[in-house]
């Protein structure tokens, strides 16, 4: 048989929510997103069981996580550009709060044995933000870091999006808990301004920008920025490492008293969404009463028949996730070898399926999944934001 045809008949058929396909012991329900690391499906599990997996089907590996109907900050911040808004000033401060409050949480995290496991995310982006539907803000992409925390230190290894790195991990130095401070104070002010904080013409311009870290304070983009949350937001952006708030949990008391002031209630952030992506929330709503009770269509004619598959699971016990604050989405397992352990919860989750398992060539993503081209010194950004006063 050809490459060709073994690619074509090893491709995974992603299912719908009106057709689901069997996944091992999930229900694939489309596809979500597609990068260069994994495909992402939404699914559900054939019975119901809060859990954490890792496991092997057919083999393929896969990884079950918490699925989160919303949008994710980029998008956010496109549709935003597109329809000449902003973000409201007591929105961001809330989602930077948020954010800070699950970075405190696996910064501080130990092991069984009492030791801290020095968790560096390094990537916390707006790709990495999810908003949900709800009005809850979750911090992705936990379960990688802490796979990948013994090369936190190794000098020279870049991990991340270069614009939103700290000037100290542009320049391969070893980093600290410090450089998730400084990314989310990134976030933020792109939040408050509508502006990509750090832009080059070429990857060496953008990355000399982040060494340099020469910000502007955000008042000078949006007049509705207070001297205060100026104050913030450059202290978190400061370029020294000693200079910048020394803890995610001293940033977080900072952008919580803030928040006080505003009287800001969470359910504002949900109806900001639901107006802003009002058609895209009712088609999630619509997919998500279908998913839960649509049954694949088999060709035998027995709906419970289970697929011929090699199948293998890692559970990790129930008081991973007990602890977990709503802000982070993903579990942190405290040992894990496998670097792709992921929070399960609810009755409809994501299955993600790295993609050199998936056969044949990578196929380019959809419009409507396209992969996040935040460093791409000629692409979405450097031709989209224009500066706004």
């Amino acid at each position: 048989m050809s490459k060709d045809k073994v690619a074509k008949a090893s491709k995974l058929n992603p299912g719908s929510p009106s057709d689901p396909v069997p996944f091992g012991s999930y229900y694939l329900l489309g596809l979500i997103a597609r990068g260069g690391m994994a495909e992402v499906y939404r699914a559900r599990l054939r019975g119901i069981v809060r859990t954490l997996e890792v496991g092997r089907i057919e083999g393929r590996h896969f990884i079950a996580m918490e699925y989160i109907g919303g949008r994710d900050l980029t998008q956010v911040l496109r549709r935003c550009q597109k329809s000449n808004l902003r973000i409201p000033v007591p929105h961001a401060v809330y989602i930077a709060a948020r954010i800070v409050e699950g970075l405190d949480f696996a910064h501080r995290l130990v092991g069984p044995e009492g030791r801290p496991l020095n968790i560096v995310n390094r990537d916390v982006s707006p790709s990495n933000v999810r908003l949900a539907y709800t009005g809850d803000v979750k911090l992705l992409d936990f379960g990688i870091a802490q796979a990948l925390m013994k090369f936190t230190s190794e000098i020279g290894v870049l991990k991340g999006k270069f614009s939103y790195m700290s000037p100290e991990q542009i320049r391969g130095m070893p980093v600290d808990s410090r450089t998730d401070v400084f990314s989310t104070g990134i976030i933020l002010h792109e939040m408050l301004t509508t502006e990509k904080l750090f832009r080059g013409d070429t990857e060496f311009a953008l990355m000399e920008k982040v060494r340099k870290a020469e910000v502007d304070p955000p008042s000078k983009f949006n007049r509705r920025v207070t001297p205060e949350l100026d104050a913030i937001v450059l202290k978190a952006l400061a370029r020294d490492v000693h200079d910048r708030y020394q803890t995610a949990a001293e940033l977080n008391a900072h952008l919580t008293h803030l928040l006080d002031a505003y009287r800001f209630d969470p359910r504002e952030l949900r109806e900001f969404l639901r107006k802003e992506f009002r058609r895209e929330y009712l088609k999630e709503e619509e997919e998500r009463q279908q998913a839960l009770v649509a049954m694949p269509h088999t060709r035998s004619g027995n709906e419970d028949e289970e697929p011929t598959t090699a199948v293998t699971r890692r559970r990790m016990p129930p008081s991973t996730t007990a602890e977990l604050p709503d802000s982070v989405a993903t579990a942190i397992p405290h040992r894990v070898s496998h670097p792709e352990v992921i929070g399960l919860s609810g009755s409809v989750q994501a299955v993600r399926v790295p993609a050199a398992q998936l056969g044949g060539a990578m196929p380019q993503a959809s419009a409507g999944h396209a992969q996040e081209q935040d460093d791409d010194p000629g692409g979405f950004w450097s031709r989209l934001w224009k500066r706004k006063r």
